[in-house]
């Protein structure tokens, strides 16, 4: 067990990381707006998994959103996709959550100025959204052109307020965030790869990419995720992240609860577990048309955890925590 100056349970017993699958990033490197702006000089679009994105976009005329009401149960269905400020240019970015989920979390987990992290940022709507709170933020990406991505949708004016302000993106792995001190951020809000359901990488195949591995190597790294958000996370702070299953020769394979149980082996508390309803998704469309003897996939799992303050609380919230595994 680790308690520091002030008497806050930070953790057990250091968690090694495992012997992974694919070898850590050497570090996060920043990439700034200047960057981004360089970048763009001389292309002005990304390829990410094979599809090309524009960078030159323009934002809606609404940089909030006209009916958005802060979700009060368990289920979260969003048939239409959020398309204020830039949201709008990230509906061929596959994968990436609806901007409503990330604005829900950010106003139900975190206060204005506080700071915010993302290590699985993709096209930017988590930190699309904290600017629009007025949070700080961080995003990190494995790929660099989705760095570059990200920046182009943050590239509006709020008032007189720079794209840049209260903003830092990084080109890292979210198994080595070394540019992050411990108990430092303020919430985490994250929608990482499902295995190699939707690969991010195409064609160039990038080292550590999670969305080219296959369940049990998915799982060994996400293991080393864990432990690397749960050292950046300050004590009695909040976690949520949103995980999707899969199925494999017509049977469910059960990816989200399978990072549940990681997470709450290294330490979290369960707080919460929303079923996010999906809508129009492009896997099962040839699926819609056929006979099948099998269910499609319509949903995913939200997990909100919660890093214990005390060791007092594993005990008080045991059946919420990795206890409720052991029974």
């Amino acid at each position: 067990m680790i308690i520091d100056s002030e008497n806050r349970f930070l953790s057990f017993e250091p968690v090694a990381i495992p012997e992974l699958h694919v070898p850590l990033q050497r570090g996060m490197t920043e990439v700034t707006y200047s960057d981004y702006l360089e970048y763009k000089e001389t292309r002005r679009k990304v390829v990410i998994g094979k599809v090309e994105l524009s960078l030159d976009v323009k934002p809606s005329r609404h940089l909030e959103p006209r009916d958005f009401e802060l979700e009060k149960t368990t289920v979260w269905s969003f048939p239409k996709r959020g398309d204020w400020a830039t949201h709008k240019h990230n509906n061929r970015y596959r994968g990436n959550w609806a901007p409503q989920v990330a604005r829900n979390l950010i106003l139900l987990y975190s206060k204005e100025g506080e700071l915010v992290l993302d290590p699985f940022m993709g096209s930017g709507t988590t930190i699309i959204e904290c600017r629009l709170l007025g949070r700080r933020c961080i995003g990190v990406d494995i790929n660099y052109e989705s760095v570059i991505l990200a920046w182009s949708r943050l590239d509006f004016k709020i008032s007189d307020e720079p794209p840049y302000k209260n903003v830092r993106l990084f080109h890292g792995d979210a198994r080595f965030l070394d540019k992050i001190d411990d108990n430092s951020i303020d919430l985490i809000a994250t929608h990482p790869p499902y295995a190699n359901i939707i690969k991010y990488s195409g064609a160039s195949d990038i080292e550590g990419d999670l969305s080219g591995l296959g369940i049990k190597d998915y799982i060994e790294n996400m293991r080393a995720v864990a432990s690397e958000l749960y050292r950046v996370l300050k004590p009695g702070r909040t976690l949520a992240i949103m995980v999707g299953d899969t199925r494999t020769k017509k049977h469910i394979v059960p990816l989200g609860f399978m990072v549940m149980k990681v997470f709450l082996e290294r330490g979290f508390i369960l707080r919460e577990h929303v079923i996010k309803v999906q809508h129009n998704m492009m896997g099962s469309i040839v699926w819609r048309r056929r006979k099948n003897d099998f269910l499609l996939l319509a949903h995913e799992h939200i997990f909100v955890f919660r890093k214990p303050e005390s060791p007092k609380e594993m005990n008080t919230y045991k059946w919420s925590s990795v206890e409720a595994l052991r029974i």
